[in-house]
């Protein structure tokens, strides 16, 4: 629990940095509170956290949003993503920083280590926004077999994982832009060559053994995770690794 509060404690001062768009005095709500709540409803891995929790307080006279979260009020769920849609991810990353280290200064890293104490990082791409009715300038666009164009947008997720530990440690996932290109292995390899670039230096000390599907078992991934000193494990399938698979006969 003192750990939790640490970093709920860290979290909050980051979200109080987070930029405030209103220029009047009358403020309600604070950036900290508003991004707090939108953080307690992953926190609870509740759909409709905020609703239930307005319940709760109108019949107990008080939340988890104040015991949990400290938060003395709760700000309505359109005045939350019209306050956060403008804050750019990348300010969540001391967030991240200061999850890792609280587990390095209490050995919380020790049952991820396998293989002769390597780190194992998964990556793996994910989608977290998909319509076919509503969409953005930023979103990434495909067109299904019934003629329909979907928007979405996804992103490569990195998390330490571990066989047999039922726990994983997200690390700052990168964006999928449209500049990555229209077809998946395009957009997750590009994803994953500016996620390796930008958070290396946090890793390396890890030993970091990284784990990926077919998409990142090709040539330039596997040198680009070499060239670092780590090294990989990735999944070959047949039908997109016919050599490794068949080469050997043609030796003969």
């Amino acid at each position: 629990m003192l750990v939790l509060s640490k970093l709920l404690d860290g979290l909050e001062a980051i979200f109080a940095s987070f930029p405030d768009k209103r220029k009047g005095v009358d403020v309600v709500y604070s950036m900290s509170e508003m991004a707090m709540a939108a953080f307690s409803l992953f926190f609870t891995q509740s759909e409709s956290f905020l609703s239930h929790q307005r319940s709760l307080e109108e019949g107990e006279k008080i939340s988890n949003c104040q015991t949990l979260f400290g938060m003395g009020k709760i700000p309505s769920d359109n005045h939350i993503r019209s306050m956060l849609d403008e804050a750019p991810p990348q300010l969540l990353q001391p967030a991240f920083d200061q999850t890792l280290a609280a587990l390095r200064d209490s050995d919380g890293l020790k049952d991820f280590q396998q293989l002769g104490e390597r780190t194992l990082i998964a990556w793996d791409g994910t989608e977290y926004f998909c319509s076919q009715k509503l969409g953005c300038p930023h979103c990434q666009t495909r067109k299904r077999s019934n003629g329909k164009i979907e928007h979405y947008h996804s992103m490569l997720a990195a998390t330490i994982v571990a066989p047999g530990v039922n726990k994983a440690v997200p690390l700052m996932p990168e964006f999928i832009v449209k500049q990555d290109g229209a077809e998946k292995q395009d957009c997750e390899r590009n994803a994953r060559a500016r996620w390796l670039d930008l958070h290396w230096e946090r890793v390396k000390d890890l030993r970091p053994l990284f784990l990926g599907d077919d998409l990142f078992a090709c040539q330039p991934v596997c040198a680009d995770v070499l060239a670092r000193g780590a090294d990989f494990i990735f999944t070959a399938k047949k039908e997109s690794h016919k050599f490794l698979y068949y080469g050997h006969y043609a030796c003969f």
